[in-house]
């Protein structure tokens, strides 16, 4: 496997060294020594699926709140689609930025996200499906989110939204940053 941390603290693309001949591939998807080697959190207590008819479907973005602790191993096995992470972690020096990267099932690749970062992909072709491996299970009542389309946020998704869930679209807007003048007047 090959682990390359990105622009977040916290988000790592999981890239796989394939081992092919005549059958197919053969390739390791998760070492728990290599993650806790790079400092990864390697703790699966839940795994989960999630399918997608069709193409333009976001799903999120959601992180689990204090004191849950959540973090996300997340493949796409069937189709392909667009992973986001967002930084809502205010004292961070990269707040509200994200990082966007192409899962797909012929890619192979995963992403790691670490707790307290806000999650949420866009399919790209119909028929989608991702699976996520949780180090802890879901917890209600603690889950946060951001909406999708925040123009704080700049997330550019590559396709109409076909569909969303009604929490989804329902997550407020970001307060609208303070113009320096105004700031300066209070």
């Amino acid at each position: 496997m090959i682990l390359a941390p990105t622009a977040i603290d916290g988000v790592t693309v999981v890239d796989v060294e394939a081992f092919t001949d005549a059958r197919g591939l053969f390739a390791r998807t998760f070492c728990a020594e290599e993650f806790a080697a790079a400092g990864l959190e390697v703790a699966v207590a839940q795994c989960s699926v999630a399918y997608n008819r069709l193409a333009g479907t976001v799903r999120g973005l959601h992180w689990a709140g204090e004191p849950v602790r959540e973090t996300k191993l997340v493949r796409c096995t069937r189709g392909a689609l667009l992973d986001v992470v967002v930084d809502p972690r205010p004292d961070s020096p990269t707040y509200l930025r994200h990082v966007s990267v192409e899962l797909t099932a012929d890619n192979h690749r995963a992403l790691f996200i670490a707790a307290g970062l806000a999650h949420g992909y866009q399919t790209l072709v119909d028929d989608t499906e991702a699976t996520y491996q949780m180090n802890v299970p879901f917890t209600p009542g603690h889950d946060r989110g951001l909406r999708f389309d925040d123009p704080r946020l700049g997330i550019a998704w590559p396709l109409p939204v076909s569909e969303i869930s009604d929490k989804d679209r329902g997550w407020p807007l970001l307060p609208a940053v303070p113009s320096e003048q105004t700031a300066t007047a209070r």
